[in-house]
């Protein structure tokens, strides 16, 4: 009793942690007679990795599962992949199938050994957590390639140039990026993605739209805002901005283009939740003073429609040039 009382102390009280290891390990020994081999107390730490978990599912969405889906083996049900004709097996058919893929998997672990993994192995010595909080600290605790902040997704140090390329431990080698990313990135790429922190944080004390406190955002991400119109198209009309200055859409990097759309597929849904009325949008944005562009800063509309809200809704969008939206009658 007084050995369980002071485990529980101990983790009341005296546990002081950076991330969930301790209490996983201490669980699991718990719960498997208090011995465990190292590799299956890994095991369990890496079921609660969602790196690794959002990396395989990758895996299993991009490689295997399209594959299998193409002869036919699986279908793919919503999030699940279903395998053909799996009720009609009796017992000692899946002990077939089971018995040739372990028979599959042994031939291949045998004829290639290691490297089978090596696409995922840490071929280098933990960083030291004040180099890992300097590095994130220079990359203001943001990702360096998407610019998503810390709080919201881990976030790791990674190598510019590769270890396995003569990338070496030095400060000037190491750059902050999500755990998506930084699975994204191969062992063979050297991108130095440090400098995009600063362009997203680019901004022009002139523009109207580089300091909005006077609005009421509804939306934001790290990298865009949306709120109501102040001069409404149609009841709910939602303006969605970049936060960094750049002129027009065409000067978007690829993680901006996923904020605005983010903010926009939300909207949408809370706008069709609220009024039920509304039947249909219009996404729109002016590029260029010559297409209507009033500010010189990238924003988009996305303005609900409704029924009877004009005459003839025929062109949507081709209606910015008066007499050319319907062009179903020249046509006839």
């Amino acid at each position: 009793m007084a050995k369980q009382m002071d485990l529980i102390d101990f983790i009341r009280k005296k546990m002081r942690m950076s991330h969930i290891y301790q209490p996983v390990m201490i669980r699991s020994l718990i719960l498997n007679g208090g011995q465990m081999k190292t590799s299956d107390i890994a095991k369990e730490l890496l079921s609660y990795d969602v790196s690794q978990q959002e990396y395989y599912s990758n895996v299993v969405n991009k490689m295997v599962g399209t594959v299998l889906r193409n002869h036919g083996i699986v279908q793919k049900d919503r999030d699940s992949y279903v395998l053909s004709n799996f009720a009609s097996l009796d017992e000692h058919q899946i002990n077939a199938i089971v018995a040739e893929c372990n028979r599959k998997i042994n031939e291949f672990i045998n004829d290639r050994g290691e490297t089978v993994w090596q696409h995922r192995r840490r071929n280098r010595k933990p960083v030291p957590g004040s180099i890992r909080y300097e590095v994130l600290r220079r990359a203001s605790f943001r990702c360096e390639l998407c610019g998503i902040a810390a709080d919201q997704k881990a976030l790791e140090v990674d190598h510019i140039v590769p270890k396995n390329l003569g990338g070496d431990d030095e400060m000037h080698n190491y750059q902050a990026l999500c755990y998506t990313c930084n699975s994204q990135k191969r062992d063979t790429d050297q991108t130095d993605f440090r400098g995009l922190v600063d362009i997203y944080n680019q901004r022009d004390e002139n523009c109207d739209f580089c300091y909005m406190k006077s609005r009421s955002v509804v939306y934001e991400t790290n990298l865009a805002v949306g709120f109501f119109d102040l001069y409404p198209v149609t009841l709910y009309h939602m303006l969605i901005i970049l936060k960094r200055h750049v002129c027009d859409y065409f000067g978007l990097l690829q993680p901006e283009i996923n904020a605005i759309n983010d903010i926009i597929k939300q909207a949408k849904q809370d706008i069709e939740a609220k009024d039920r009325s509304v039947m249909g949008f219009n996404i729109g944005a002016n590029c260029g003073v010559h297409a209507g562009q009033t500010i010189l800063h990238c924003h988009l509309h996305l303005i609900p429609r409704r029924a009877g809200d004009v005459e003839d809704p025929i062109g949507g969008v081709r209606n910015v040039i008066p007499g050319q939206g319907n062009y179903k009658k020249f046509l006839h």
